[in-house]
């Protein structure tokens, strides 16, 4: 049988980034840049308020107290948003907004907390019982960015934040990674969808919805085409009316040794079906249908998740610029377990701070307990027994 990290590397060589591409930047969070954002202006473009208050020279204001108010005259008002501001003229001041661009001449802001200003209606003058100093309370152009800097690199991660840095810079598009474009397939004639009314020897079909979510999960666009029966020419015609639009294809179900194989009969000669020393997850197939690339997963629902773990998530996180891996962790068994030798176990578990507990059976139909798992104990080949207190690696699939 091939080794768990064989078949990884073979279906990681066959998933492959799209090329670079301008997307809305409301559209782009969750997306990995392509290229440096270099700023074409600077942040603040202008010197502006952090306060409401008023804008005055720090010298006519600097004997202002509580027991020695300065008045001045208020000889005009900036709200955010104006253009046409007037310089201001010593012995005087102008009410201001936060955000407001700051009058030429003006060397300091008074917030209206340091006033007896009602700031709900327009005076004509200001008493201010506060001093402040020259550059107080107000932003200088480009203190947070300077035009030409690179503030974000290629390879980031677009986040809320970072969406709002492009946003303020003015670009209304940004060059990214883009998502995969991922197609589900789900095959089986006793496969019913959820809702209709089951005949005897019928079961919902789950697996579309399962790995769909993961493939979301995963950063990529799900695109899911209709259940196919165990028929060949169907199954053929369902592929080839939804693949063109896909990066990568995935298949549940029809790839073991019994009869009615479907993707199996179907692929042959495009797809390498082969056995991977693992457990769940055992009967696997990669390759190609034309220029797409192909992976067919087994189509138990454990075994099916897993292997999307194991092998696709991988790869599909790494072509979009994402971190590949679920996070890793060394914990401390708290029971004795016993693994099948010669096989990698994927084993369902529950982790808590530095230890882990095994949880449901390992059998591939038990999705039950994967369901309520929070990740896989990683239990090598080599190793048919662990005690209790043994260190194992365990996947956290509750983290990216």
């Amino acid at each position: 049988m091939r080794s768990v990290e064989e078949h990884q590397h073979i279906v990681g060589e066959l998933i492959r980034p799209r090329a670079a591409a301008a997307v809305p930047t409301a559209a782009a969070l969750g997306l990995v840049l392509a290229e440096d954002v270099v700023a074409a202006i600077s942040l603040p473009g202008f010197d502006n308020s952090a306060m409401d208050g008023f804008a005055v020279l720090d010298t006519d204001i600097a004997a202002a107290g509580d027991a020695t108010p300065v008045t001045l005259p208020v000889v005009d008002d900036i709200p955010a948003g104006r253009t046409d501001t007037r310089p201001l003229q010593p012995g005087t001041a102008q009410r201001i907004m936060t955000g407001a661009p700051l009058p030429a001449g003006a060397t300091t802001v008074v917030p209206v907390e340091g006033t007896d200003a009602d700031f709900t209606t327009t005076a004509t003058q200001v008493a201010i019982r506060r001093a402040t100093v020259a550059g107080q309370h107000i932003r200088r152009a480009g203190e947070d960015v300077a035009a030409g800097t690179a503030v974000l690199r290629t390879g980031q991660l677009l986040t809320p934040a970072a969406l709002g840095l492009v946003a303020a810079l003015g670009l209304d598009r940004v060059s990214t990674l883009p998502r995969l474009r991922v197609l589900v397939m789900s095959t089986g004639s006793e496969l019913v969808a959820p809702g209709a009314a089951l005949e005897p020897g019928q079961i919902y079909e789950s697996n579309a919805v399962m790995l769909s979510a993961a493939v979301r999960e995963a950063g990529a666009e799900a695109i899911t085409a209709p259940m196919v029966r165990d028929d060949p020419a169907a199954f053929r015609a369902a592929l080839d009316e939804h693949a063109a639009d896909a990066d990568l294809i995935i298949t549940t179900g029809g790839v073991s040794a019994g009869a009615y194989e479907v993707v199996k009969d179907a692929l042959g000669g495009q797809v390498e079906f082969t056995k991977v020393a693992m457990q769940p997850g055992m009967p696997q197939g990669c390759g190609r249908v034309g220029d797409v690339p192909i992976v067919t997963l087994p189509g138990n629902p454990v075994s099916a998740l897993v292997s999307f773990e194991v092998f696709v998530r991988p790869p599909l996180r790494a072509a979009m610029g994402l971190f590949p891996d679920r996070p890793r962790v060394r914990a401390t068994l708290t029971e004795g377990l016993t693994s099948p030798r010669g096989k990698r176990q994927f084993r369902r578990g529950v982790l808590a701070g530095t230890t882990v507990t095994s949880y449901g059976p390992p059998a591939s139909h038990h999705l039950r307990w994967l369901a309520s798992a929070n990740c896989l104990l990683d239990i090598p080949a080599d190793v048919d027994q662990l005690a209790a207190g043994a260190q194992l690696d365990v996947w956290d699939l509750s983290g990216c």
